[in-house]
């Protein structure tokens, strides 16, 4: 219990630090966000929980075939955000993002190894 509240308060600090940092400066913000900050932060905790090196592998195959998808969404949500607001900037975005996500898994299948 001590180490999962450990992960948590630890996750969450930074979190709230990116966020803080973020409030004063947009750039150092954007800096630390674009970080792999959690993904390293998972795989840390994975290795001290004792998943195996197949497992962290994998993880780490799958964190970079979902995170492509995400891609377009840093180019459209400024563009979106000026013109519209904010809600319609995270919703436009989240559609594109489910969009290139299915359009991944797609074109993983036809290659013959879905993905999702």
């Amino acid at each position: 219990m001590v180490f999962f509240l450990t992960k948590l308060f630890l996750t969450a600090g930074i979190i709230a630090a990116v966020t803080e940092v973020a409030k004063r400066s947009d750039k150092y913000g954007g800096l630390i966000a674009a970080l792999p900050l959690t993904t390293i932060l998972i795989i840390l905790w994975m290795y001290y929980e004792g998943a195996s090196s197949e497992k962290i592998s994998k993880h780490m195959s799958y964190t970079l075939f979902f995170l492509l998808p995400t891609l377009p969404m840093f180019v459209v949500f400024p563009y979106v955000i000026d013109k519209f607001g904010f809600y319609v900037a995270l919703l436009a975005s989240l559609v594109l993002t489910a969009a290139c996500l299915c359009a991944f898994n797609v074109l993983s299948t036809q290659v013959g190894s879905k993905i999702l």
